[in-house]
């Protein structure tokens, strides 16, 4: 049976290394900072066994002014349970509670986000907010989508 809980958590710093392990961010070292301000964390803790494993994640936050999905992620074992899903509603719930009119990210997976309406825009039509320019691996071994959701 299947024992997990969706929930808010101001553990960001608990995220990112999450976000590592499951390929979807580099190691700070690798990366330029762009600032940024959080918004909202959400976390999908697995409580089968009676220990709570981090098994999603979610961030929200803001970039000159423009809202972001900083990092969404499943665990491998965990991929194609909708939990992703249940995530990336949480947030554009979020940016629509505080009157945002669109999101950006950018996507390893874009058919995944494109199944919420997700649009893939040209790096001229994104604000360049993004780190995936100054990554060792953009263009090299990944090959990421800026998309837009207009909400």
């Amino acid at each position: 049976m299947i024992n997990f809980r969706i929930s808010e958590t101001d553990e960001y710093e608990k995220l990112v290394p999450f976000f590592i392990e499951n390929e979807l961010e580099f190691t700070e070292e690798d990366m330029e900072e762009v600032p940024t301000d959080v918004v909202k964390c959400w976390e999908i803790v697995d409580k089968t066994d009676g220990n709570d494993k981090l098994i999603g994640g979610f961030v929200l936050a803001k970039r000159e002014g423009e809202y972001i999905c900083d990092g969404i992620a499943i665990a491998p074992a965990w991929r194609g349970t909708r939990l992703g899903k249940a995530l990336l509603d949480k947030g554009i719930e979020e940016v629509q509670k505080q009157g945002g009119s669109r999101m950006y990210l950018v996507a390893r997976a874009p058919e995944f986000f494109r199944k919420s309406g997700f649009e893939t825009v040209g790096r001229d039509e994104a604000p360049n907010f993004f780190e995936c320019l100054s990554c060792p691996q953009y263009q090299v071994s990944c090959h990421p989508e800026v998309m837009r959701l207009d909400i």
